[in-house]
């Protein structure tokens, strides 16, 4: 195919099938678009996956939401310190900062991406309560030592699990090792459902207390309010929020969620091709993964060193995009930005590692979706880039 006829890459697209179609006319054809049977199904589903009760898990609109709802469930004191990772969305610190509390940074470990252990006991002081560990691009966070820091500690832990519904540390799944896990599923995430999220609950009080938060603080939902037993009155028992997932989006969810694993497998291959095809580049490739644990294969990110490969990240952006291939940046460090250089001062040289991951971070297209023909064009344009960068 001749490159300026071939159709636009997108960054991680979802894969889309015909039983999510059908799903989701067959939620709008029920007249029950909110909350309802719906998002019940599929918070039972993803208890199943997870192998949790369905009692701990309750269904938003947004991982963001699950990160806020779950620190307010906590009952953190206000202006209690966070520890997480400056190598993250910004999400993750916002949630934070509406939950009343201050966010801390610590570095990560150069070669995993996630949060170091030991910088996360550098960055204790009197006031830190929680820990907020983010599993990026898939790869567990070393949650051994987290864990270990937590109880010596006393503090809670609120996994961002954003990027890893399929990983395991360990023989675990990720989001069962702290009082709570935060999933997404946006729609470049491993399982899509548009916008939502899901919040996994060690304490059936914690995740009780969540829920209702996440609607207004309302006793009962839409669902329970006016189902075929008739309307029910309810009481708003907490200043809550509205943040509850609707039927449409589990209905796509739901379908999503039963192909996880096939769609894993996809992922990993194309993860492993990428590793394979560019291992003689002048890249900075991602770390295997290790033995006792199970990667997410979300992100597939590599690091454009100008001294290494005769071009700097920006501009490998554009030449990508000049080949019609879409590519995102996970992430410019958190303190790059400046609303927080601007309130709390961070600079990110204080941070060295995430500074420059995230100078030098590209992550390319890496989706089930993806043919292998696809595959071959993203590597093609990839090592066209390098090969002109070096001839330079």
């Amino acid at each position: 195919m001749n490159p300026n006829e071939a159709p636009f890459l997108v960054f991680g697209a979802p894969l889309i099938g015909e039983e999510e179609i059908l799903e989701v006319e067959q939620c709008l054809r029920s007249g029950w678009l909110g909350t309802g049977p719906r998002v019940a199904r599929f918070e039972q589903d993803f208890a199943a996956y997870k192998g949790v009760a369905a009692p701990h898990v309750a269904a938003v609109n947004s991982c963001t939401a699950a990160l806020h709802v779950s620190m307010v469930a906590a009952g953190l004191d206000p202006g209690a310190e966070v520890i997480t990772t400056p190598l993250t969305f910004c999400a993750t610190v916002n949630a934070i900062i509406h939950a009343g509390l201050t966010p801390v940074l610590a570095d990560v470990d150069p070669n995993t991406q996630c949060i170091s252990p030991a910088a996360i006991e550098a960055a204790i002081t009197p006031r830190t309560q929680a820990i907020l560990p983010v599993h990026f691009a898939g790869r567990p966070c070393d949650m051994a030592s987290i864990m270990d820091i937590a109880v010596k500690h006393k503090l809670l832990v609120i996994e961002d699990c954003a990027h890893a519904v399929e990983s395991k540390y360990r023989g675990q799944p990720v989001g069962t090792f702290g009082d709570f896990g935060c999933f997404s599923f946006y729609a470049t995430k491993n399982v899509v459902t548009g916008e939502g999220g899901m919040i996994l609950g060690r304490s059936e009080a914690h995740i009780a207390r969540a829920k209702v938060l996440a609607l207004h603080g309302m006793s009962k939902d839409a669902w329970h309010r006016f189902g075929d037993q008739g309307y029910k009155h309810y009481q708003v028992v907490e200043c809550g929020f509205k943040y509850n997932m609707m039927d449409m989006q589990a209905a796509i969810g739901i379908h999503q969620l039963a192909r996880v694993e096939q769609n894993w497998l996809r992922r990993r291959d194309i993860w492993q091709r990428y590793q394979d095809e560019f291992a003689p580049a002048p890249l900075h490739l991602p770390t295997e993964p290790t033995d006792d644990t199970r990667h997410g294969f979300h992100l597939y990110t590599v690091g454009v060193e100008t001294q290494r490969t005769g071009i700097e990240r920006d501009a490998f952006l554009d030449q990508m995009n000049r080949r019609k291939i879409g590519t995102g940046v996970h992430y410019l460090s958190v303190a790059e930005h400046p609303y927080y250089q601007h309130r709390f001062g961070w600079q990110p040289e204080h941070w060295p590692n995430a500074m420059r991951l995230g100078r030098e971070t590209v992550s390319l297209p890496l989706s089930a979706l993806l043919s292998d023909s696809d595959v071959t064009r993203v590597i093609a344009a990839v090592s066209d880039i390098l090969a002109n960068a070096a001839a330079e």
